[in-house]
């Protein structure tokens, strides 16, 4: 980079241009997966040729960078897309700081805040630096640089009126060529002049900013990894033993008390003024709730206090893990309380993104509690990483909406089959809901609407939704770009149109909101979307 400033400059320009290439008034698609991988391969080439190396253990980072990006433009449910950007660049941040010296594992929480710090100052300053270093010499006298500007511009000058006499005598022998040349004049037309003074401020900024990131890789990410702490330890070991106690006595006495209500199921719901909804839902929220915040004061007692000998160091693991074990403990009763709600009630989004970090909430407690026996605190910020990274990438494996709609009818066949049992009637499937979802569904609701042995109630609820989002989307007109190519997108319209003639039967009565849809047997639908949790 410092040997060549100028092709420093005009790399990351181009970056900046191809970011607004990619991303202006352009849907999501494979437009982030593309930048990110530019972004960091010019990245590598750049520190290459400075003769930086990469570290082997940060290289590692770059696949669960590439499966992220990835998700981006194969799925499509929002929680997963959003997440799967900001952990994409959080790790590259991550690779940034660690790149010549791999020590990412080595980071504790204080390392992530305090490095992200550096790496925003030198997203802020490094540039000019940089400039200021690199700052060519002044020439010798005025004249000579005026002898090289204006011969370009009397060139240009001299240009433009040939060029205007050969576009018209062109644009009149060829009118394909005149309405090219016309659409060409149209992009400087001055009402546009505001949107592109932002496209270019912003393509700058964004240069900017790649340009301090790429310095800070090749100056700043070969330094060792500091143990950070805010401040020393200042609370007495006698202090942090009555707090740890105290809530170590209130945790088990709320366990032994309520032992037979955490693990007594749907039994427990026979008791007065109880329902599935208020047994679930008071349940496991608080339960959550009190196993995080757990971890949080486990974790901020250990940065602050004070163990001056053996005694008060094994007294205060002792303390931790038993803590940590009856917050698992917890963590197993609100796991169950949200089995039992989602076998009442279904599966929805908010309930599945719940049971999946449930889990690795769980996880993660069960890693504090290895971590505090084996005396490796200081490893507690790569179990979260690593807990965080696992949650994110477990919705996207998991097709969280694709689950939905799986889960949903596979319990909806058991009651329409214990109906049955039973001479009962009133089973209906909450296919309103699976309008809610995204293009991720779609394959999914074509496979079970193809099922023969599917029972014939809840087959028209699902063709009533694929009739919803056959229509939805005959509607929606815009015609994307390939920069936002998405394979959730392609998907859906190739499941789409191998029911398409089958989905005929569904009749579209009222095309005013909401459309009303009527089934084969009679029955009306509405396509009004739903949100609820």
């Amino acid at each position: 980079m410092k040997a060549n400033p100028n092709r420093f400059w005009a790399i990351v320009i181009l970056l900046g241009w191809v970011f607004d290439f990619l991303f202006w008034e352009k849907p999501l698609g494979v437009n982030f997966a593309l930048f990110v991988a530019l972004s960091i391969a010019t990245g590598i080439l750049l520190l290459k040729m400075d003769g930086l190396r990469l570290a082997r253990r940060s290289s590692l980072l770059l696949i669960p960078i590439a499966f992220l990006a990835a998700m981006t433009f194969i799925r499509l449910e929002p929680v997963t897309v959003l997440l799967s950007i900001a952990m994409a660049v959080f790790l590259m941040g991550i690779f940034t700081l660690t790149y010549l010296n791999g020590h990412w594992p080595r980071f504790t929480i204080l390392n992530y805040v305090f490095g992200y710090l550096q790496l925003l100052g030198s997203m802020l300053a490094r540039p000019l630096g940089f400039i200021s270093e690199n700052r060519p010499a002044q020439p010798l006298s005025g004249p000579t640089r005026s002898r090289q500007v204006w011969p370009v511009v009397r060139g240009i000058v001299i240009t433009l009126p040939v060029l205007a006499i050969f576009a018209s005598l062109l644009s009149s022998a060829d009118p394909i060529f005149a309405k090219r040349l016309g659409d060409f004049i149209d992009l400087f037309n001055i009402q546009n002049l505001p949107e592109y003074i932002f496209r270019f401020v912003y393509i700058l900024v964004i240069a900017y900013a790649l340009a301090g990131i790429y310095l800070h890789a090749a100056q700043k990410s070969g330094e060792a990894v500091e143990e950070k702490t805010w401040i020393s330890p200042f609370l007495g070991f006698t202090e942090t033993a009555i707090v740890l106690g105290s809530v170590v006595v209130l945790f088990t006495a709320f366990v032994i008390i309520q032992f037979q209500y955490f693990f007594g199921g749907q039994a427990n719901i026979s008791i007065e003024g109880y329902t599935y909804s208020e047994y679930a839902r008071k349940g496991f929220g608080e339960l959550v709730a009190v196993a995080f915040f757990s971890l949080l004061l486990l974790l901020g007692l250990g940065a602050i206090t004070r163990r001056e000998n053996r005694i008060q160091r094994r007294i205060f693991s002792i303390l931790g893990i038993i803590l940590d074990g009856l917050v698992i403990v917890m963590l197993i009763s609100a796991y169950r309380r949200l089995v039992l709600y989602e076998t009442a009630y279904g599966f929805s989004r908010l309930r599945t993104y719940t049971h999946v970090f449930i889990i690795w909430l769980g996880l993660l407690l069960i890693a504090i509690v290895v971590l505090e026996i084996t005396r490796r605190e200081r490893a507690a910020g790569l179990a979260m990483l690593l807990a965080a990274l696992g949650f994110i990438l477990s919705l996207g494996l998991l097709n969280v909406d694709a689950f939905i709609v799986e889960r949903n009818i596979q319990r909806e066949i058991q009651r329409v089959e214990e109906s049955i049992s039973s001479s009962q009637n009133d089973v209906t499937l909450d296919a309103e809901y699976f309008l809610d979802l995204s293009d991720d569904a779609v394959p999914s609701l074509v496979n079970a609407y193809q099922d023969e042995s599917l029972p014939q109630p809840v087959q028209e609820g699902v063709g009533s939704s694929l009739a919803c989002i056959r229509y939805s989307r005959e509607q929606d007109t815009r015609e994307l770009s390939w920069q936002s190519l998405h394979f959730s997108r392609y998907f859906a319209d190739q499941a789409l149109e191998i029911v398409d003639k089958d989905l005929s039967a569904y009749q579209i009565n009222d095309k005013k909101l909401p459309v009303i849809i009527t089934t084969p047997s009679g029955q009306e639908f509405s396509c009004q979307q739903y949100n609820y949790d």
